[in-house]
């Protein structure tokens, strides 16, 4: 809807544990701010977000997290350690960026697993937030994760076939993310480039509704394909490092804070009733379904319109 400008001020923030966030801020230097919190985990930051947001308006910060984008140290080398990458890093961070950055609230918007770090975020911080907007709401829920790492196998039979046949046969009834772990971490390359094409090819096939070629796509790249594998399966093993249910458990912290849940009915990786129990315990968040949707924001597609629309409202 809008150019995408440029960013006006961009920097390296340490915030400890050996570890540089990249952030960059575009738009209005004295604008409304607003902040995105990107998917993966491990995908990077999107500029493509820069397109819903007026420049003339908004002061919007996009962040690259830990061992993702311009972040270092890389998750993409096998040599850097997870120990220091958690959600709780995470929400940390983004508070030493608000801090960094002189900016008391801030419009979160982002979905998928931006969506679970923005609750968690929100709900430790209510006090710096002024709304939220999620695309393809997640919340980190195990059985969540669950679903999509092994309930999926029933629309996607021959698909979650070759996936659970990834792992060494001893692990394949137990949690196939820290399995792929495992693998994503050994210190054979052949072992760590294979896991993460399996791991790959069954996240893109359940993304997509069962399309799986990696060409024209991110995944097309081994760093990138890498990256993805061992951040997301080392977040998912560990059950988003939450306690179950903590999100749900805390929604009553928003109370006050508007929002906009945007979520596809065709959505087979985050299915709607997730997002329909979170709009029961958030009253101050309204629901928008979308019929004709699933996991991904496409240009021009009715989960961008959504999106331009929910950034429209929060003017």
């Amino acid at each position: 809807m809008y150019p995408q400008v440029e960013p006006y001020d961009q920097g390296m923030l340490d915030v400890g544990d050996g570890q540089l966030i990249h952030w960059e801020v575009s738009g209005n230097p004295s604008g409304k701010p607003a902040v995105v919190f990107h998917g993966g985990p491990g995908s990077g930051s999107n500029p493509r977000w820069r397109e819903d947001f007026d420049p003339d308006h908004w002061k919007l910060v996009l962040w690259d997290q830990r061992g993702t984008g311009q972040s270092t140290p890389p998750a993409s080398d096998p040599a850097t350690g997870m120990e220091h990458n958690t959600t709780q890093h995470l929400i940390n961070d983004a508070e030493k960026l608000r801090e960094h950055l002189g900016i008391e609230k801030w419009l979160l918007i982002g979905g998928s697993w931006g969506s679970t770090l923005i609750l968690a975020y929100a709900i430790q911080h209510p006090e710096r937030v002024s709304e939220i907007i999620i695309p393809a709401v997640t919340t980190g829920r195990p059985e969540e994760l669950e679903w999509i790492t092994r309930g999926l196998g029933m629309f996607f039979p021959d698909y979650f076939d070759a996936f659970q046949s990834g792992v060494p046969e001893e692990d394949r009834d137990g949690n196939l993310a820290l399995a792929y772990n495992k693998l994503l971490n050994s210190p054979d390359a052949a072992t760590r480039e294979k896991a993460a094409w399996d791991w790959n090819k069954w996240d893109l096939a359940t993304i997509t509704g069962g399309d799986n070629d990696f060409v024209g796509t991110r995944y097309e790249d081994p760093v990138t394909r890498y990256r993805l594998a061992r951040v997301v399966s080392h977040y998912w093993g560990n059950d988003c490092f939450l306690e179950p249910n903590h999100i749900f458990d805390n929604l009553d912290r928003l109370k006050g804070i508007p929002g906009v849940l945007i979520h596809g009915r065709n959505d087979f990786g985050g299915p709607l009733h997730t997002a329909w129990e979170v709009a029961k315990r958030w009253p101050d968040a309204e629901l928008v379904i979308l019929n004709d949707a699933g996991h991904v924001i496409m240009e021009g597609n009715s989960m961008d319109r959504a999106i331009t629309a929910a950034v429209e409202k929060f003017r």
